[in-house]
């Protein structure tokens, strides 16, 4: 009887791994970890104490292993999302290594300019250097890849799609409800 009773049990922990591990496969990498450490905790737990109170050990080996999966594949999604900022050559061009200066700009600002300057890094990071009237000196760094006729501008809370085209030294760039013209510095 008692050689059932421990077969039963390894059969539950087998069919919660499985389930566990079944049911994380669209999921992030930190949830995933998540769930095969619960249901390799579990096992562990249930099994290195089969003797005494098994679904106590199982509960702990759960929590403990879910934790320890949990930040190994968060620190893989982090790696990954890092990995998508990243633009390829091919996405930068023609931009990449060029500057800027804004000549107008439609609707026209609530706030004055002495002049917007932006610089395309060859590192897929465009910088935005504006002074205002008072002197004061602005500057906003922002990813940036091109798809198309697409320019895609991002930081960590938005991403912004907009039409451009380069037409001889100027690049026009469509917002949708607006635009921007700017003069080729360099």
């Amino acid at each position: 009887m008692k050689t059932l009773v421990k077969a039963v049990k390894i059969g539950l922990v087998v069919v919660v791994c499985f389930a566990l591990l079944w049911t994380s496969a669209c999921a992030t990498k930190g949830q995933t970890g998540a769930a095969i450490g619960a249901g390799t905790g579990a096992l562990i737990g249930g099994l290195a104490n089969m003797h005494g109170s098994w679904g106590a050990t199982a509960l702990i080996g759960a929590g403990v292993g879910a934790g320890i999966g949990y930040l190994i594949g968060n620190e893989q999604d982090k790696k990954d999302a890092a990995q998508r900022q990243k633009a390829t050559e091919e996405e930068l061009k023609p931009l990449a290594g060029t500057t800027w200066q804004v000549i107008s700009i439609n609707p026209k600002p609530k706030e004055d300019y002495k002049s917007i300057v932006t610089h395309f890094r060859p590192d897929g990071k465009v910088v935005t250097t504006k002074t205002n009237m008072d002197g004061k000196v602005e500057t906003v760094t922002e990813w940036y890849r091109i798809v198309g006729s697409t320019l895609i501008l991002s930081q960590h809370n938005y991403v912004e799609n907009t039409r451009f085209k380069i037409d001889d030294d100027k690049l026009i760039i469509d917002y949708g409800n607006g635009s921007t013209v700017l003069q080729r510095v360099s």
